[in-house]
Protein backbone atom coordinates (compact mmCIF):
# COMPACT_ATOMS: atom_id res chain seq x y z
CA UNK A 1 0.00 0.00 0.00
CA UNK A 2 1.22 3.33 -0.91
CA UNK A 3 4.61 4.34 -1.95
CA UNK A 4 7.08 1.27 -2.77
CA UNK A 5 9.26 0.21 0.50
CA UNK A 6 12.78 0.65 -1.78
CA UNK A 7 11.44 3.72 -2.04
CA UNK A 8 10.53 4.86 1.47
CA UNK A 9 13.31 2.64 2.90
CA UNK A 10 15.31 6.46 3.37
CA UNK A 11 15.67 8.72 5.93
CA UNK A 12 12.40 11.32 6.41
CA UNK A 13 12.60 14.88 7.53
CA UNK A 14 9.99 16.61 10.24
CA UNK A 15 9.51 20.65 9.83
CA UNK A 16 6.55 22.91 10.38
CA UNK A 17 5.33 24.80 6.81
CA UNK A 18 7.23 28.02 7.93
CA UNK A 19 10.32 26.59 9.67
CA UNK A 20 12.56 26.48 7.12
CA UNK A 21 12.34 29.96 5.55
CA UNK A 22 9.30 30.93 6.27
CA UNK A 23 6.31 29.38 3.79
CA UNK A 24 5.92 26.19 1.93
CA UNK A 25 7.45 28.05 -1.38
CA UNK A 26 11.01 28.66 1.03
CA UNK A 27 10.77 25.20 2.32
CA UNK A 28 10.41 23.85 -1.39
CA UNK A 29 13.32 26.48 -2.53
CA UNK A 30 15.05 25.06 0.71
CA UNK A 31 15.10 21.74 -0.17
CA UNK A 32 15.95 22.51 -3.87
CA UNK A 33 18.52 24.27 -3.23
CA UNK A 34 20.68 23.21 -0.06
CA UNK A 35 19.03 19.46 0.71
CA UNK A 36 18.42 17.75 -3.27
CA UNK A 37 17.64 14.80 -3.31
CA UNK A 38 18.18 14.27 0.17
CA UNK A 39 15.06 13.54 1.74
CA UNK A 40 12.77 11.72 -1.15
CA UNK A 41 11.88 9.26 1.05
CA UNK A 42 9.47 12.03 3.02
CA UNK A 43 8.78 15.33 3.97
CA UNK A 44 6.50 15.29 7.30
CA UNK A 45 4.91 18.69 7.16
CA UNK A 46 3.63 19.74 10.52
CA UNK A 47 0.40 20.83 10.45
CA UNK A 48 -0.55 23.43 7.79
CA UNK A 49 -3.85 23.93 7.83
CA UNK A 50 -5.65 27.31 9.48
CA UNK A 51 -5.45 26.95 13.61
CA UNK A 52 -6.48 28.42 16.52
CA UNK A 53 -3.88 27.34 18.94
CA UNK A 54 -1.48 24.84 19.63
CA UNK A 55 1.13 25.52 16.69
CA UNK A 56 -1.38 24.19 13.98
CA UNK A 57 -2.59 20.71 16.02
CA UNK A 58 -6.02 22.98 16.48
CA UNK A 59 -6.93 22.89 13.22
CA UNK A 60 -10.11 24.71 11.53
CA UNK A 61 -10.34 22.95 8.81
CA UNK A 62 -8.47 20.40 7.04
CA UNK A 63 -9.63 21.30 3.25
CA UNK A 64 -7.53 24.39 3.35
CA UNK A 65 -4.08 25.43 3.91
CA UNK A 66 -3.30 28.30 5.94
CA UNK A 67 -2.75 30.88 3.79
CA UNK A 68 0.28 32.57 5.27
CA UNK A 69 1.77 29.19 4.53
CA UNK A 70 0.75 28.79 0.99
CA UNK A 71 -1.35 26.80 -0.78
CA UNK A 72 -2.31 23.29 -1.70
CA UNK A 73 -0.75 23.65 -5.16
CA UNK A 74 3.00 24.03 -2.91
CA UNK A 75 2.02 21.08 -0.95
CA UNK A 76 1.80 19.11 -4.85
CA UNK A 77 4.65 20.99 -6.08
CA UNK A 78 7.28 19.73 -2.70
CA UNK A 79 4.93 16.09 -3.41
CA UNK A 80 6.47 16.00 -7.00
CA UNK A 81 10.14 15.03 -5.68
CA UNK A 82 9.18 14.00 -1.98
CA UNK A 83 6.35 11.64 -0.07
CA UNK A 84 4.57 13.60 1.66
CA UNK A 85 3.17 13.35 4.96
CA UNK A 86 1.17 15.28 6.79
CA UNK A 87 -0.99 14.96 10.14
CA UNK A 88 -4.86 14.49 11.24
CA UNK A 89 -5.88 14.80 14.45
CA UNK A 90 -8.27 12.49 14.49
CA UNK A 91 -9.15 13.09 18.21
CA UNK A 92 -9.82 16.74 18.03
CA UNK A 93 -10.73 19.83 16.26
CA UNK A 94 -10.48 23.70 16.85
CA UNK A 95 -13.02 25.12 19.61
CA UNK A 96 -13.04 28.18 16.48
CA UNK A 97 -14.44 25.55 13.68
CA UNK A 98 -17.40 26.44 11.93
CA UNK A 99 -18.42 22.97 13.44
CA UNK A 100 -18.41 23.72 17.04
CA UNK A 101 -19.22 27.43 16.89
CA UNK A 102 -22.16 26.88 15.23
CA UNK A 103 -22.85 24.52 18.45
CA UNK A 104 -21.89 27.23 20.65
CA UNK A 105 -24.56 29.13 18.97
CA UNK A 106 -27.54 26.17 18.89
CA UNK A 107 -25.89 23.50 20.98
CA UNK A 108 -27.70 20.35 20.70
CA UNK A 109 -30.00 21.65 17.98
CA UNK A 110 -26.51 22.26 15.99
CA UNK A 111 -26.34 20.04 13.01
CA UNK A 112 -22.79 19.17 14.27
CA UNK A 113 -24.10 18.60 17.83
CA UNK A 114 -23.38 14.46 17.38
CA UNK A 115 -19.42 15.12 16.13
CA UNK A 116 -19.18 16.47 20.13
CA UNK A 117 -18.79 14.39 23.02
CA UNK A 118 -21.09 15.94 25.69
CA UNK A 119 -20.37 14.30 29.44
CA UNK A 120 -23.66 12.46 29.13
CA UNK A 121 -22.43 10.58 26.47
CA UNK A 122 -20.22 8.34 28.62
CA UNK A 123 -22.21 9.21 31.81
CA UNK A 124 -26.25 9.65 31.03
CA UNK A 125 -26.49 11.18 34.42
CA UNK A 126 -23.86 13.63 33.43
CA UNK A 127 -21.94 13.37 36.47
CA UNK A 128 -18.71 11.14 36.86
CA UNK A 129 -17.03 10.35 39.86
CA UNK A 130 -13.62 11.54 41.26
CA UNK A 131 -12.41 8.04 40.91
CA UNK A 132 -13.46 7.71 37.68
CA UNK A 133 -11.55 10.83 36.11
CA UNK A 134 -8.80 9.80 38.25
CA UNK A 135 -8.48 7.00 36.35
CA UNK A 136 -8.65 8.37 32.85
CA UNK A 137 -5.05 8.99 31.30
CA UNK A 138 -5.48 13.05 31.63
CA UNK A 139 -3.32 15.57 29.36
CA UNK A 140 -4.69 18.49 31.94
CA UNK A 141 -6.08 18.88 35.40
CA UNK A 142 -9.89 18.00 33.73
CA UNK A 143 -10.82 16.25 30.94
CA UNK A 144 -13.45 18.36 30.32
CA UNK A 145 -14.80 22.28 29.48
CA UNK A 146 -17.66 23.94 30.37
CA UNK A 147 -19.02 26.49 27.49
CA UNK A 148 -22.39 28.07 27.60
CA UNK A 149 -24.82 27.81 24.77
CA UNK A 150 -25.39 31.19 22.99
CA UNK A 151 -29.16 30.36 22.36
CA UNK A 152 -30.57 28.74 25.97
CA UNK A 153 -27.81 30.03 28.19
CA UNK A 154 -26.78 26.30 29.55
CA UNK A 155 -23.61 25.22 29.78
CA UNK A 156 -22.20 22.29 28.23
CA UNK A 157 -19.53 20.19 29.39
CA UNK A 158 -17.89 19.03 26.48
CA UNK A 159 -14.88 16.77 26.58
CA UNK A 160 -11.61 18.14 25.87
CA UNK A 161 -8.60 16.07 26.20
CA UNK A 162 -6.09 18.49 25.19
CA UNK A 163 -5.12 22.04 25.86
CA UNK A 164 -3.61 24.92 27.74
CA UNK A 165 -6.34 27.21 28.40
CA UNK A 166 -9.66 26.88 30.26
CA UNK A 167 -12.39 26.35 28.36
CA UNK A 168 -9.65 24.39 25.78
CA UNK A 169 -9.47 25.47 22.48
CA UNK A 170 -8.74 21.77 21.46
CA UNK A 171 -12.97 19.94 21.04
CA UNK A 172 -13.00 16.05 21.20
CA UNK A 173 -14.64 14.48 18.35
CA UNK A 174 -16.91 11.94 18.84
CA UNK A 175 -15.50 9.24 16.12
CA UNK A 176 -18.93 6.70 17.33
CA UNK A 177 -20.73 9.38 15.27
CA UNK A 178 -21.64 9.14 11.52
CA UNK A 179 -20.53 12.76 11.12
CA UNK A 180 -17.55 12.11 12.36
CA UNK A 181 -16.86 9.67 9.49
CA UNK A 182 -18.40 11.48 7.08
CA UNK A 183 -15.98 14.57 7.61
CA UNK A 184 -13.17 12.34 8.10
CA UNK A 185 -14.09 10.63 4.98
CA UNK A 186 -13.79 13.66 3.00
CA UNK A 187 -10.84 14.80 4.67
CA UNK A 188 -8.70 11.57 3.70
CA UNK A 189 -10.24 12.07 -0.23
CA UNK A 190 -9.03 15.49 -0.20
CA UNK A 191 -5.14 14.44 1.09
CA UNK A 192 -5.37 11.83 -1.52
CA UNK A 193 -6.26 14.32 -4.19
CA UNK A 194 -3.29 16.58 -3.16
CA UNK A 195 -0.79 13.00 -3.54
CA UNK A 196 -0.28 13.04 0.04
CA UNK A 197 1.25 9.38 1.03
CA UNK A 198 1.13 9.08 4.53
CA UNK A 199 -1.07 10.15 7.36
CA UNK A 200 -0.32 10.31 10.98
CA UNK A 201 -2.86 9.86 13.22
CA UNK A 202 -2.22 12.25 16.13
CA UNK A 203 -3.87 11.41 19.24
CA UNK A 204 -5.47 8.29 17.88
CA UNK A 205 -5.07 6.48 21.33
CA UNK A 206 -7.19 9.53 23.07
CA UNK A 207 -10.18 8.50 20.49
CA UNK A 208 -12.10 6.31 22.54
CA UNK A 209 -14.01 6.99 25.37
CA UNK A 210 -15.82 4.28 27.71
CA UNK A 211 -16.93 4.31 31.25
CA UNK A 212 -14.62 2.71 33.87
CA UNK A 213 -11.39 2.99 31.70
CA UNK A 214 -8.37 5.19 31.22
CA UNK A 215 -9.84 5.85 27.90
CA UNK A 216 -6.83 5.81 26.68
CA UNK A 217 -5.96 3.05 23.58
CA UNK A 218 -9.39 1.06 24.96
CA UNK A 219 -9.52 -1.92 23.41
CA UNK A 220 -10.87 -3.79 21.58
CA UNK A 221 -12.50 -0.37 20.27
CA UNK A 222 -9.26 0.92 19.34
CA UNK A 223 -8.88 -1.72 16.84
CA UNK A 224 -12.66 -1.41 15.48
CA UNK A 225 -12.00 2.42 14.64
CA UNK A 226 -8.16 1.70 13.15
CA UNK A 227 -9.91 -0.59 11.06
CA UNK A 228 -12.34 1.71 9.10
CA UNK A 229 -10.04 4.65 8.93
CA UNK A 230 -7.47 2.03 7.46
CA UNK A 231 -9.69 0.43 4.65
CA UNK A 232 -10.19 4.16 3.66
CA UNK A 233 -6.70 5.13 3.61
CA UNK A 234 -6.02 1.88 1.33
CA UNK A 235 -8.55 3.04 -0.94
CA UNK A 236 -7.19 6.28 -1.37
CA UNK A 237 -3.30 4.40 -1.94
CA UNK A 238 -2.37 6.35 1.55
CA UNK A 239 -0.54 4.24 4.55
CA UNK A 240 -1.20 5.43 7.86
CA UNK A 241 0.95 5.98 10.88
CA UNK A 242 -0.88 5.47 14.31
CA UNK A 243 0.76 8.50 16.62
CA UNK A 244 0.40 6.14 20.28
CA UNK A 245 2.48 7.67 23.36
CA UNK A 246 2.05 4.13 25.22
CA UNK A 247 4.03 1.44 26.70
CA UNK A 248 5.73 -0.57 24.87
CA UNK A 249 3.54 -3.86 25.02
CA UNK A 250 1.22 -1.37 23.54
CA UNK A 251 3.05 -0.42 20.80
CA UNK A 252 3.77 -4.18 20.32
CA UNK A 253 0.39 -4.80 19.96
CA UNK A 254 -0.01 -2.15 17.20
CA UNK A 255 3.13 -3.68 15.22
CA UNK A 256 1.47 -7.17 15.62
CA UNK A 257 -1.68 -6.09 13.41
CA UNK A 258 0.39 -5.24 11.12
CA UNK A 259 0.28 -1.30 11.55
CA UNK A 260 3.88 1.11 11.40
CA UNK A 261 4.33 2.41 14.84
CA UNK A 262 6.44 4.88 15.93
CA UNK A 263 9.64 4.20 18.40
CA UNK A 264 9.53 6.54 20.52
CA UNK A 265 11.83 4.82 23.20
CA UNK A 266 14.68 5.01 21.07
CA UNK A 267 15.73 8.89 21.78
CA UNK A 268 16.17 7.96 25.61
CA UNK A 269 17.47 4.34 24.90
CA UNK A 270 20.87 6.37 22.93
CA UNK A 271 20.76 9.41 25.39
CA UNK A 272 20.70 6.91 28.38
CA UNK A 273 23.84 5.13 26.06
CA UNK A 274 25.54 8.42 25.61
CA UNK A 275 25.07 9.75 28.42
CA UNK A 276 25.91 7.40 31.08
CA UNK A 277 28.27 5.17 28.69
CA UNK A 278 26.86 2.08 28.90
CA UNK A 279 25.40 0.08 25.81
CA UNK A 280 24.06 -3.11 27.89
CA UNK A 281 20.37 -1.44 28.01
CA UNK A 282 20.32 0.09 24.12
CA UNK A 283 21.29 -3.01 23.46
CA UNK A 284 18.67 -5.14 24.92
CA UNK A 285 15.96 -2.93 23.29
CA UNK A 286 17.46 -3.34 19.88
CA UNK A 287 17.21 -7.24 20.14
CA UNK A 288 13.20 -7.00 20.97
CA UNK A 289 11.56 -4.37 19.34
CA UNK A 290 9.77 -4.58 16.46
CA UNK A 291 11.17 -3.35 12.54
CA UNK A 292 8.33 -1.72 11.40
CA UNK A 293 8.28 1.67 12.77
CA UNK A 294 9.82 5.21 12.09
CA UNK A 295 12.48 6.11 13.96
CA UNK A 296 13.40 9.32 15.29
CA UNK A 297 15.60 11.39 18.33
CA UNK A 298 13.75 14.30 18.27
CA UNK A 299 10.59 15.84 17.18
CA UNK A 300 8.32 19.33 17.92
CA UNK A 301 7.31 17.72 21.53
CA UNK A 302 10.33 16.14 23.46
CA UNK A 303 11.96 13.14 23.88
CA UNK A 304 9.50 10.48 25.84
CA UNK A 305 9.55 9.07 29.03
CA UNK A 306 6.20 8.45 30.58
CA UNK A 307 4.47 6.21 29.62
CA UNK A 308 6.45 5.25 26.35
CA UNK A 309 8.95 3.75 28.68
CA UNK A 310 7.12 2.61 31.39
CA UNK A 311 8.88 -0.69 32.52
CA UNK A 312 12.02 -0.15 30.39
CA UNK A 313 13.57 1.94 33.06
CA UNK A 314 14.52 2.43 36.41
CA UNK A 315 13.69 5.91 37.93
CA UNK A 316 16.59 6.91 39.76
CA UNK A 317 18.26 6.26 36.43
CA UNK A 318 15.82 8.30 34.55
CA UNK A 319 16.40 11.22 37.14
CA UNK A 320 20.04 11.07 36.40
CA UNK A 321 19.78 11.45 32.93
CA UNK A 322 16.82 14.21 33.18
CA UNK A 323 19.31 15.52 35.49
CA UNK A 324 21.81 16.38 32.78
CA UNK A 325 19.18 17.54 30.14
CA UNK A 326 17.99 19.91 32.71
CA UNK A 327 21.71 21.00 34.05
CA UNK A 328 22.18 21.92 29.46
CA UNK A 329 18.66 23.87 29.39
CA UNK A 330 15.80 21.51 29.21
CA UNK A 331 12.23 21.93 30.27
CA UNK A 332 9.88 19.47 31.53
CA UNK A 333 6.43 17.96 30.60
CA UNK A 334 4.85 16.28 33.17
CA UNK A 335 2.16 13.87 33.67
CA UNK A 336 -0.65 14.91 35.28
CA UNK A 337 -2.88 12.17 36.92
CA UNK A 338 -1.86 10.90 40.09
CA UNK A 339 -2.52 7.19 39.62
CA UNK A 340 -0.41 6.95 35.91
CA UNK A 341 3.08 8.40 38.23
CA UNK A 342 5.51 5.92 39.26
CA UNK A 343 5.40 4.97 42.96
CA UNK A 344 8.19 7.28 44.18
CA UNK A 345 6.61 10.23 42.24
CA UNK A 346 8.55 10.38 39.19
CA UNK A 347 6.58 11.93 36.37
CA UNK A 348 8.18 13.50 33.55
CA UNK A 349 6.13 12.80 30.33
CA UNK A 350 8.93 14.51 28.17
CA UNK A 351 12.55 15.95 28.24
CA UNK A 352 12.41 19.32 26.28
CA UNK A 353 15.15 19.90 24.95
CA UNK A 354 17.57 20.01 21.54
CA UNK A 355 18.68 16.95 21.07
CA UNK A 356 22.32 18.65 19.87
CA UNK A 357 22.10 20.30 23.26
CA UNK A 358 21.18 17.56 25.22
CA UNK A 359 24.74 15.91 24.12
CA UNK A 360 26.74 18.93 25.48
CA UNK A 361 26.98 20.38 21.82
CA UNK A 362 29.46 17.74 21.16
CA UNK A 363 29.67 17.21 17.32
CA UNK A 364 31.23 13.22 17.89
CA UNK A 365 28.51 12.65 20.39
CA UNK A 366 25.55 13.94 18.01
CA UNK A 367 26.52 11.94 14.61
CA UNK A 368 27.04 8.73 16.87
CA UNK A 369 23.53 9.07 18.32
CA UNK A 370 22.54 9.65 14.34
CA UNK A 371 24.49 6.38 13.55
CA UNK A 372 22.97 4.85 15.92
CA UNK A 373 19.17 5.85 15.10
CA UNK A 374 19.86 5.01 11.21
CA UNK A 375 21.30 1.59 11.98
CA UNK A 376 18.16 0.83 13.76
CA UNK A 377 15.57 -0.65 11.48
CA UNK A 378 13.03 1.81 10.53
CA UNK A 379 12.12 4.69 8.52
CA UNK A 380 14.53 7.45 10.16
CA UNK A 381 13.14 10.91 10.77
CA UNK A 382 15.15 13.56 11.72
CA UNK A 383 13.67 17.18 12.86
CA UNK A 384 14.65 20.24 10.86
CA UNK A 385 16.58 21.07 14.18
CA UNK A 386 18.50 18.09 14.18
CA UNK A 387 19.22 18.36 10.46
CA UNK A 388 20.97 21.43 11.33
CA UNK A 389 22.21 20.39 14.69
CA UNK A 390 20.70 23.06 16.19
CA UNK A 391 21.16 24.49 19.91
CA UNK A 392 18.28 25.14 22.33
CA UNK A 393 16.25 28.37 21.66
CA UNK A 394 15.61 29.78 25.32
CA UNK A 395 15.02 33.35 24.21
CA UNK A 396 11.98 31.53 21.82
CA UNK A 397 10.45 30.50 25.11
CA UNK A 398 10.78 33.64 27.51
CA UNK A 399 8.95 34.98 24.58
CA UNK A 400 6.27 33.03 24.04
CA UNK A 401 6.36 30.65 27.52
CA UNK A 402 5.41 27.56 25.80
CA UNK A 403 8.44 25.01 27.38
CA UNK A 404 8.48 23.36 23.79
CA UNK A 405 9.32 26.07 21.55
CA UNK A 406 13.19 25.38 23.04
CA UNK A 407 13.61 23.12 19.86
CA UNK A 408 10.89 25.47 17.78
CA UNK A 409 13.52 27.89 16.27
CA UNK A 410 12.89 29.48 13.17
CA UNK A 411 15.35 29.99 10.39
CA UNK A 412 15.17 31.87 7.23
CA UNK A 413 16.44 31.14 4.26
CA UNK A 414 19.73 32.62 5.31
CA UNK A 415 20.10 30.69 8.80
CA UNK A 416 20.31 27.57 6.81
CA UNK A 417 23.02 28.73 4.38
CA UNK A 418 25.07 29.24 7.64
CA UNK A 419 24.40 26.58 9.10
CA UNK A 420 25.19 24.40 5.89
CA UNK A 421 28.66 25.89 6.64
CA UNK A 422 29.17 24.02 10.13
CA UNK A 423 30.92 20.85 9.70
CA UNK A 424 28.52 18.45 11.82
CA UNK A 425 26.22 19.76 9.73
CA UNK A 426 28.18 18.52 6.27
CA UNK A 427 29.14 14.82 8.53
CA UNK A 428 24.89 14.46 8.97
CA UNK A 429 24.25 14.94 5.66
CA UNK A 430 26.80 12.54 4.37
CA UNK A 431 25.25 10.46 6.43
CA UNK A 432 22.29 10.75 5.59
CA UNK A 433 23.39 10.19 1.89
CA UNK A 434 25.09 6.61 3.00
CA UNK A 435 21.35 5.65 5.25
CA UNK A 436 19.48 6.51 2.15
CA UNK A 437 21.80 4.63 -1.14
CA UNK A 438 23.50 2.16 0.86
CA UNK A 439 21.69 -1.55 -0.37
CA UNK A 440 22.75 -3.22 3.12
CA UNK A 441 19.63 -1.15 4.70
CA UNK A 442 17.30 -3.75 3.01
CA UNK A 443 18.92 -6.34 4.24
CA UNK A 444 19.36 -8.30 7.47
CA UNK A 445 20.08 -6.32 10.73
CA UNK A 446 21.89 -7.90 13.53
CA UNK A 447 23.24 -6.18 17.21
CA UNK A 448 26.21 -7.89 17.46
CA UNK A 449 27.58 -9.18 21.14
CA UNK A 450 30.62 -6.63 22.78
CA UNK A 451 31.50 -4.93 26.34
CA UNK A 452 29.34 -2.53 27.78
CA UNK A 453 31.22 0.19 26.43
CA UNK A 454 31.00 -1.08 22.68
CA UNK A 455 27.59 -0.98 20.94
CA UNK A 456 28.14 -2.84 17.61
CA UNK A 457 25.45 -3.30 14.61
CA UNK A 458 25.40 -4.42 11.02
CA UNK A 459 23.39 -4.69 8.04
CA UNK A 460 24.30 -7.45 5.25
CA UNK A 461 21.95 -7.95 1.94
CA UNK A 462 24.73 -9.97 -0.42
CA UNK A 463 27.88 -8.72 -1.27
CA UNK A 464 26.99 -5.25 0.90
CA UNK A 465 27.86 -5.33 4.34
CA UNK A 466 28.40 -2.27 6.49
CA UNK A 467 29.25 -1.91 10.59
CA UNK A 468 28.32 0.79 12.99
CA UNK A 469 31.04 0.28 16.37
CA UNK A 470 30.21 3.61 18.89
CA UNK A 471 33.06 3.47 21.14
CA UNK A 472 30.49 4.91 24.31
CA UNK A 473 33.30 5.77 26.78
CA UNK A 474 34.73 8.29 23.84
CA UNK A 475 30.81 8.79 22.49
CA UNK A 476 32.59 8.68 18.97
CA UNK A 477 31.34 6.40 15.84
CA UNK A 478 32.71 4.38 13.39
CA UNK A 479 31.46 3.17 10.39
CA UNK A 480 32.61 0.53 8.04
CA UNK A 481 31.01 -0.48 4.62
CA UNK A 482 32.23 -2.42 1.58
CA UNK A 483 32.21 -0.76 -1.82
CA UNK A 484 31.41 -2.34 -4.94
CA UNK A 485 35.02 -3.01 -5.61
CA UNK A 486 34.98 -5.22 -2.67
CA UNK A 487 36.94 -3.07 -0.14
CA UNK A 488 36.46 -1.91 2.84
CA UNK A 489 35.96 1.48 4.26
CA UNK A 490 35.87 4.07 6.69
CA UNK A 491 32.42 6.56 6.82
CA UNK A 492 32.53 8.12 9.82
CA UNK A 493 35.75 8.29 12.17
Amino acid sequence: MGIEMNDKNRVQLITYPDSLGGDLKSLGYILETFFPNLFTGGIHILPPFPSSGDRGFAPLTYLEIEPKFGTWEDIRRIGEKHCILLDLMVNHISAKSAFFQDFLKKGRKSQYADLFITVDKVWPDGNPSQAEIEKIFLRRMEPFSTFIIGETGKAERIWTTFGKVTPSEQIDVDMNSGIARRLLTEIMANFGKNKVKIVRLDAVGYVIKKRGTSCFFVEPEIYQFLGWISELASSLDIELLPEVHADFTTQCKLANKGYWIYDFILPYKVLDALLNKTGERLKQYLKIRPHRQYTMLDCHDGVPIKPDLNGLYKSEDARKLVDICLERGANLSLIFSPKHKDPDGFDVHQIRCAFYSMLGCDDDAYLAARAIQFFTPGIPQVYYVGLLAGKNDQSAVERSGEGRDINRHNYSIHEVGQELQRPVVQRLINLIKFRNEYDAFNGEFQVQDSEDCLLKLSWIKDQKQCWLIVDLEKRKATIQYVDDSGNRIELLS
